[in-house]
C-alpha cells in the first residue's frame, strides 16, 4: 500500500510503498477513504509530543471500510463503515479505565502517535475502539468529527452550564462546536488572531454574536471560555474575560507555557481545566448529536500525495475549517 511515512521528528513525510498492515487478534483492517489533518499531527511532526513510534504513519481522524476481521472480532462487520479516533487502546484494568476515565489511562496507545494512523491506503485498529458511522454524511465531512468534534464536545461538557461562552482560536474544532452551542441557544464570542478579518467573518457566519482579535475584551463578561489555540498566553486573556465563577477549558494536547499572572485574575472562584484525549463514551454521545443537528464541517481537501502541503497550510492558517486527506482508489 501507499503511505506517508514520518521517519524523524521535524519531517518531512515521505510517500512510499510499504507492506499492507497485518490484522492481529481483536483488530480490524480498514480501507481508508479519508483522514483528517489535525494540529496534533503538527505537534507530533515537530517533536513537541516527544514519544512517537518511528517510523510512523500520522493521522487519527480516519474514515474507512472494514476489509478484514482479526481473530475474535464480531463487530464491526466486514464492509461496515467506521471511524478510527485518537484513542486507540487502553489496558482496561487501571483505576482510570475502571472509573470511566479511560482517556487518562497511563498505558494508553494513540492512533497516529504510538500506533500507525490513517495517512495511508489502509490502517489497522483495535475493533473495540472503532466507531460505527451512520450513513448520510460524506467521508470527508465525517473525518473531522472524530477528533476536532469529539475534543470540542468534551471541552464543552467541562465548561459547565455557561450561556455566554468564548472560543479562543476558531479552527477545525471550534467551527464544529459552534454549531452545537448555537443550537443549544448559547451566546458565542469568537477570538481569532488579531487582524484576522477572514477568520472573524467565518466565526460570525457560524453563529458568533461577536468576533474579534485575541487581545480584545468581549463586550460582556464570559461565563466560560475554551482555548483551542496552543498559545499559553491566551489562558490569561481568557481568565481576564471571565465573570466570577467562570471556567477556562484548555482543549489542546500541547500548549506553550502559560505566563505567570496575579492571583486576582483567578479569584472569585474562576477555574482552569484541561482536556486530555477522549473516551469512547464521548463518541457514543457526540456522533448522534452531530447527526441530529446536521453538523457539517467546512473542509479543504488534499490528496494523500499532498500531505506535507496540507500540514503546511494548517500551520500557516491558509484555510478556514478543517483539512482532510482523501485516498484515491
Amino acid at each position: 500500500m501507499r503511505a506517508q511515512i514520518l521517519d524523524r521528528s521535524g519531517g518531512p513525510l515521505t510517500l512510499r510503498e510499504v507492506d499492507d498492515p497485518r490484522c492481529g487478534e481483536g483488530q480490524v483492517r480498514v480501507k481508508v477513504s479519508a483522514c483528517g489533518v489535525c494540529r496534533t499531527d503538527l505537534h507530533v511532526l515537530d517533536g513537541e509530543l516527544t514519544r512517537p513510534k518511528l517510523p510512523l504513519i500520522l493521522g487519527h481522524q480516519i474514515v474507512g471500510t472494514v476489509v478484514e476481521q482479526g481473530e475474535g472480532v464480531t463487530s464491526p462487520s466486514l464492509g461496515e463503515r467506521v471511524g478510527i479516533p485518537w484513542l486507540g487502546w487502553t489496558d482496561g484494568t487501571c483505576i482510570y479505565c475502571r472509573s470511566g476515565r479511560e482517556n487518562l489511562c497511563l498505558a494508553a496507545r494513540f492512533t497516529g502517535y504510538t500506533l500507525d494512523g490513517g495517512y495511508a491506503e489502509q490502517a489497522v485498529a483495535d475493533a473495540r475502539f472503532c466507531f460505527p458511522l451512520a450513513p448520510g454524511l460524506e467521508d470527508v465531512h465525517t473525518a473531522p468529527l472524530l477528533c476536532a468534534g469529539l475534543i470540542g464536545y468534551r471541552a464543552l461538557r467541562l465548561a459547565g452550564e455557561a450561556r455566554r461562552i468564548g472560543f479562543y482560536g476558531f479552527g477545525a474544532s471550534a467551527h464544529l462546536l459552534a454549531q452545537v452551542v448555537v443550537a443549544q441557544g448559547m451566546e458565542l464570542y469568537a477570538f481569532t488572531r488579531d487582524g484576522d478579518a477572514r477568520g472573524q467573518a467565518f466565526a460570525r457566519e457560524r453563529g458568533a454574536v461577536w468576533a474579534g482579535g485575541s487581545s480584545e475584551r468581549p463586550p460582556v463578561p464570559l461565563e466560560a471560555a475554551i482555548v483551542f489555540a496552543s498559545a499559553g498566553e491566551l489562558v490569561v486573556r481568557a481568565l481576564e474575560a471571565l465573570a466570577p465563577g467562570g471556567t477556562v477549558v484548555c482543549a489542546g494536547i500541547h500548549m506553550s507555557d502559560i505566563p505567570s499572572f496575579p492571583y486576582e485574575k483567578l479569584w472569585e472562584e474562576r477555574s482552569i481545566r484541561s482536556v486530555a484525549n477522549l473516551t469512547r463514551e464521548d463518541g457514543r454521545q457526540f456522533l448522534p448529536v452531530a447527526a441530529r443537528l446536521g453538523i457539517r464541517p467546512e473542509v479543504t481537501v488534499f490528496p494523500l500525495e499532498q500531505a506535507n502541503e496540507a500540514l503546511r497550510a494548517l500551520r500557516e492558517g491558509r484555510f478556514t475549517g478543517a483539512a482532510v486527506l482523501t485516498i484515491a482508489r
